[in-house]
């Protein structure tokens, strides 16, 4: 993921684009190839084409079936944060990082705590995706209950990574094709199905996005604070700016497009899943519910939907946690944390086998302790904090430090310039404030922990903090 200043791997553990120690970028001299199409496909494959479905059950028990409502709001946050992005891509072409935005835009130690926040984002990831395959896994094989896979899965990361490996970019290609292709069968056997049933009541095809009887302000907002993890991954487009034809203007189109894109692919997936089972209607497994939901309109789809989430999720986790890890040895490396531990490389493999351990074990022991929901409510706890340091750096760059000299000047810059970082760092807010109560808490404790690491470390932050991982 690119929102961070981390070097590693993205969510779907893609190659991402690192800082060398002296903050040059490692990709310097690549040739500007890629084009406003290629960035569009880059972050569609980084979200993924059945990034919704995953977490569908979670946020249809959270918003009382208000899933496309929430969403598409979801969508509006993010295209503004979208701009932000693509903004300060252009100011800091090689760094693609919310670190590094607010450190320099605002101040280092809200840079720090934008980082800190982040740190907790990728342990998490890697967690809920073991939660996923474990709930998913034990549908196919229940003769082993869930515990066992969740030690399997936890087990099975950490030996993978250990060994270095990688996904290539063209595995990555061809499983987001795949995955495009089952959202097409999804969506003809759902419509299948929704015309062969009749619907007499006159509120069927409305009630995904009002239910009058369900409808609460903060249930669509606390849905929406989880449905933000359907776009998470797109501010890694912000990555691959010395790559992209006319940077300047590509990148924050590309990266507003893929919101778009994969916003109303979602918003469709989940409306067709609340027509075909109301909210009304418990789920056999929250976490695991679109997999019942498509197996309702067909019955192979069970298998099929589950397989290909599964291997999703599996990919999603192996990726993350070696993003984890690097993240955490490049704080060891610039001694942030002990550096005799998470700053170690193995020889032989060339990965930090240290660091890949410890996340394996929060991975474990996390995920007997966590719920699906409330992991990824943190993880989203995370992710909106650096959401709105972006916005509020976008803010201080292009308004606040901006020359107005006329008026006109002053109006056209209060539309471009104040409007969209301000909405979306006011939305990111609200979303985040619409967390559930024992995520802010965790979430909470979490920073409070950082700010409290960083004031001893840091001597009052009077001395730099780094959070930059070298490029491999």
């Amino acid at each position: 993921m690119g929102r961070d200043g981390f070097c590693g791997k993205t969510r779907n553990g893609g190659e991402r684009r690192g800082l060398s120690e002296g903050g040059t970028s490692a990709a310097a001299g690549l040739r500007r190839s890629l084009k406003l199409s290629d960035l569009i496909l880059y972050g569609v494959i980084v979200i993924q084409p059945v990034a919704p479905m995953s977490v569908f059950g979670v946020l249809s028990e959270r918003g009382k079936g208000h899933v496309v409502t929430a969403i598409l709001i979801a969508m509006v946050a993010m295209l503004f944060t979208g701009i932000s992005y693509g903004r300060m891509a252009r100011a800091y072409p090689s760094a693609g990082s919310a670190f590094t935005y607010v450190a320099q835009e605002i101040h280092p130690a809200l840079g720090y705590v934008t980082g800190w926040s982040m740190v907790m984002d990728y342990i998490l990831n890697p967690l809920i995706c073991t939660i996923w395959c474990a709930q998913q896994a034990h549908q196919f094989a229940p003769g082993i209950p869930v515990w066992g896979w969740k030690i399997f899965f936890a087990a099975v990361f950490t030996l993978l990574n250990i060994r270095g490996v990688k996904t290539s970019a063209r595995i990555n290609a061809g499983m987001a094709a795949g995955m495009g292709a089952v959202v097409v069968v999804i969506f003809v056997a759902a419509a299948r199905y929704i015309l062969g049933h009749p619907h007499a009541e006159p509120g069927f095809f409305t009630r995904p996005f009002y239910d009058p009887q369900t409808f609460s302000t903060s249930g669509v907002f606390g849905c929406t604070s989880i449905a933000v993890l359907t776009y998470i991954g797109f501010d890694g487009i912000s990555t691959l700016s010395e790559e992209a034809e006319n940077p300047r203007r590509n990148i924050m189109l590309a990266t507003v497009l893929t919101c778009v894109v994969i916003g109303l692919l979602s918003a469709v997936e989940v409306y067709a899943a609340q027509l075909v089972w109301p909210a009304s209607q418990a789920f056999p497994n929250v976490d695991t519910a679109y997999v019942y939901v498509a197996a309702r309109t067909w019955a192979p789809l069970f298998t099929i939907v589950g397989l290909t989430l599964l291997l999703a999720n599996f990919g999603s986790g192996m990726g993350a946690q070696l993003g984890a890890a690097r993240l955490l040895y490049g704080m060891g490396r610039s001694n942030a944390l002990p550096k005799s531990f998470f700053g170690a490389v193995d020889a032989k493999h060339r990965v930090p086998r240290n660091n890949v351990f410890f996340i394996g074990a929060i991975v474990l022991i996390g995920a007997f302790f966590l719920s699906y929901g409330l992991g990824a409510e943190m993880l989203n706890f995370g992710a909106l904090i650096a959401f709105m340091g972006v916005n509020l750096a976008a803010l201080m760059r292009y308004f606040v430090r901006a020359e107005h000299k006329t008026s006109t000047e002053l109006v056209g810059n209060i539309f471009t310039n104040l409007i969209p970082p301000a909405l979306g760092f006011l939305i990111c807010l609200g979303l985040w404030l619409h967390l559930s109560r024992p995520a802010q808490i965790v979430g909470g404790i979490w920073m409070l922990a950082g700010i409290l690491f960083g004031v001893w470390k840091t001597r009052g932050f009077r001395e730099q903090l780094s959070f930059e991982v070298p490029a491999e």
